[in-house]
């Protein structure tokens, strides 16, 4: 595996210190530092793959650790927080990632057998890498080379990634969230409304409906796929919201408060305090600086080439 993990390393290291597009749907790259406030996010549902460094990512109570010996699959969206860390030899840490597809997840379903029923239910894990899997990116990262190949052979490649991830220990994961009737699949859709409607009122009996569940069972089912109850989910995409724009569109705190949902000002400042580690005002300012400052620290360094 460590000859597939270093050609891997040299076919990302054209990645930049942010989310970097290969040219390749649904695949995409990153190295180095990252900064605090991208890493506290909703994540799409993906496959990501480590190849220098390590992270760890948050999602309610539970922390998951992974490096390049492992890989994390995330099968819902899910409002985490991260933090990445340089390999030990002080290499940048290099990830790779395929978002997921639910029409391909689909697809390529139809044409496997009908597994044994899951007994779990969570939304997202880490499991040990394999070489069928390496292997599979590698002819996937190829094709940066080889564009005109890409419409017709990324295709292949991805099916291949998502079949060896299936054929692992979260492979239910997949199976699940392309299912419809599946508990998971189910989650999901509500997930998909939380989402579009965060900064309105959600009854959790409204939402339980719309799965088709009892009250009970839905925040269960919930609670053991995303690690927070709806209304804590809810709760995290309104914050997330409110910082990018007390952050990127500079509005003032009542403002945002209001627009993400709140109808107490002194509340959204109590929670966003106990969120982010600081009132909001104060935190815009101070991510407002850092994100200055890495912007002259880039510019001086391309003055530098």
């Amino acid at each position: 595996m460590q000859q597939q993990l270093e050609e891997l390393r040299a076919l990302a290291s054209r990645a930049e210190n942010r989310p970097t597009q290969t040219g390749i749907p649904r695949v995409f790259m990153v190295q180095g530092s990252i900064p605090e406030h991208e890493l506290a996010a909703v994540y799409d549902p993906m496959v990501n793959l480590i190849l220098h460094g390590g992270k760890t990512l948050t999602v309610g109570d539970q922390a998951l650790d992974y490096d390049p010996a492992t890989y994390f699959v995330m099968s819902v969206d899910l409002p985490a927080a991260g933090v990445v860390r340089p390999a030990a030899d002080g290499s940048p840490y290099l990830a790779v990632a395929l978002t997921l597809n639910a029409a391909v997840l689909a697809d390529l379903l139809s044409a496997l057998p009908e597994p044994a029923p899951a007994t779990a239910e969570q939304g997202f894990s880490v499991a040990a890498v394999t070489p069928e899997l390496l292997d599979a990116w590698v002819r996937m990262l190829r094709l940066m080379d080889r564009p005109a190949d890409i419409p017709a052979l990324a295709p292949a490649f991805e099916r291949e990634i998502l079949y060896r991830v299936l054929q692992g220990p979260m492979g239910w994961m997949l199976r699940d969230i392309a299912t419809p009737d599946s508990a998971l699949a189910r989650v999901n859709k509500v997930i998909q409304r939380i989402r579009r409607e965060f900064a309105q009122p959600l009854a959790v009996e409204d939402l339980a409906e719309e799965a088709a569940m009892s009250a009970s069972a839905f925040h269960r089912h919930f609670k053991a796929v995303t690690s927070l109850s709806p209304l804590q989910y809810q709760k995290q995409l309104r914050l997330l919201q409110a910082r990018k724009l007390l952050v990127s569109a500079g509005q003032n705190v009542t403002s945002v408060a209001y627009e993400v949902g709140y109808e107490s000002p002194t509340q959204f400042s109590r929670e966003y305090g106990r969120a982010f580690g600081l009132p909001p005002a104060k935190d815009a300012i101070r991510l407002m600086s850092s994100i200055q400052a890495r912007r002259q620290s880039f510019g001086h360094a391309l003055a530098g080439d």
